[in-house]
């Protein structure tokens, strides 16, 4: 099942520290295979606030997903970007393939009080 790395950015001043850390990212990700699907494209907010960047890294697994963000590599390089652009940071699984919204639906309805 699919994984995802999403990165919500926010206040990013150029620095040189900045343009290292995205020069050395795809190098920490690849060998679990990650590969960017976002980064830091233009984005259109339909409701609440975003200001800022978005950044998601598909992987084909949460466990890798994981094990990247623990990697030695990634944790090196990480600082890089932390102590420059403030931003909240999450890894999620995705859905299978079946995945069928209305089954979540009906246990919601299964879990709601009688009355």
């Amino acid at each position: 099942m699919p994984a995802y790395a999403i990165a919500h950015l926010r206040d990013a001043a150029p620095h040189p520290e900045i343009a290292e850390y995205i020069e050395r990212i795809t190098g920490t990700f690849e060998p679990y295979g990650g590969r960017f699907l976002v980064h830091a494209m233009p984005h259109e907010v339909k409701e609440g606030s975003w200001p800022g960047n978005v950044v998601v890294i598909g992987f084909p697994t949460i466990a890798q997903a994981r094990a990247w963000w623990d990697s030695p590599q990634y944790q090196e390089i990480a600082p890089l970007r932390s102590r420059h652009i403030a931003g909240d940071i999450i890894l999620v699984a995705g859905v299978p393939d079946a995945y069928d919204a209305t089954t979540t639906a009906q246990s919601l309805r299964d879990s709601l009080p009688t009355g």
